[in-house]
């Protein structure tokens, strides 16, 4: 078939006006974005902020384990040592990485016999502010927590207590190091001790971010764009879970309420989560809520790291939790938001961490 001349050169007309149209509605809308909200609503969103979410505090401090300069010092040479696993292969750093925002971006940390956890390891900075410690909550601080991969025969693999105690017994600057931390003991180098020393240490890695600025009242301290994501996350209900000063991890909510998990996840196996410790049919599929705080570095995502990227993670919470399809852009939105979450360390911290 023959096409006419004329024909060919309307269409090279129309295509590029097709394309400046369609740049030209694209570059409307990222100005819209950038336009600052009403002021009204600016104030109104600030104000409802203020009452949903909590600035960052600058210590998790606990009456049971006060921190002191000495337990903390003692507990980030825990936390780097790898003699608190059985053959020396990992230390609490190989799945909570400083350098990687307390995680190792693997969908399962591997122990040290090389064999791989269960749940995704989540991060441990801010962990000291969560209601509880793991996806099910089965320890109630940082604490307790630090004691139990220690003794776990796939994770660090240390046969027990007793054990641990005895290997650093042995070496004399831990003997130093414990007797300073915890003077009035009898025994200062205990496996409660132990536990407290990196709990403490723990206890200092909070990471504020420009959404505590923006809390404090430096309101420019978000772009509009992050505030209409924020203005997103509030009006779709994202706050029934996602709230306080973790923006998260204060409550055990049920993954999948609008529908199953897995069939939006893709997860290998069907985790029951903190029904497999309580045995309570109420407790199927719940977990402990994430810490939405340095979301975007904590990738892949839920308890079983099925999801790789934070505007899936961000599409599947809004259909499984709220039955909500969403549209593009409130993906990006949200995102952006999340986005402004991104912390860091304190200076004091990071200087610590120099080797």
């Amino acid at each position: 078939m023959r096409i006419r001349s004329s024909t060919i050169i309307v269409t090279s007309l129309l295509v590029p006006l097709a394309l400046v149209a369609c740049l030209g509605g694209r570059d409307e809308t990222a100005a819209a974005l950038q336009t600052p909200l009403d002021p009204q609503v600016e104030q109104e969103l600030w104000a409802d902020a203020t009452v949903l979410f909590e600035p960052m505090p600058e210590m998790a401090s606990a009456p049971n384990n006060p921190v002191t300069a000495a337990k903390v010092a003692l507990g980030k040479e825990l936390y780097f040592d790898t003699r608190l696993s059985r053959e020396g292969n990992v230390s609490c750093n190989s799945c909570h990485s400083l350098a990687t925002f307390g995680v190792d971006n693997l969908p399962f940390s591997p122990g040290d016999a090389g064999e791989l956890g269960g749940r995704n390891s989540p991060t441990v900075l801010n962990a000291a502010l969560h209601v509880a410690q793991f996806w099910d909550g089965r320890a109630r601080d940082v604490e307790e927590q630090a004691g139990m991969p220690i003794l776990n025969p796939v994770e660090m693999g240390i046969p027990s207590e007793e054990f641990l105690v005895d290997r650093l017994s042995k070496v004399e600057e831990y003997r130093s190091r414990f007797a300073e931390a915890f003077p009035e003991d009898e025994q200062p180098l205990s496996y409660s001790n132990i536990g407290r020393a990196l709990g403490a240490f723990e206890r200092t890695l909070l990471t504020p971010s420009r959404f505590d600025a923006y809390l404090n009242g430096e309101r420019e301290a978000l772009s509009p764009m992050e505030k209409r994501g924020l203005q997103t996350f509030i009006e779709l209900g994202c706050t029934s879970c996602h709230n306080g000063v973790n923006v998260g991890a204060a409550s055990f909510r049920k993954f999948g309420l609008m529908a199953n998990y897995w069939e939006h996840t893709g997860s290998n196996k069907i985790d029951q989560g903190r029904f497999e410790q309580t045995q309570d049919s109420e407790d199927k599929y719940v977990f402990r809520v994430a810490s939405l705080r340095n979301v975007e570095k904590t990738a892949p995502y839920f308890h079983d790291g099925s999801v790789g990227t934070l505007d899936e993670a961000v599409k599947i919470m809004a259909r499984t939790q709220l039955g909500e399809e969403l549209e593009p852009q409130a993906v990006e939105n949200l995102t952006a938001f999340l986005r402004s979450l991104t912390g860091e360390l304190p200076p004091e911290v990071i200087a610590s961490l120099e080797h």
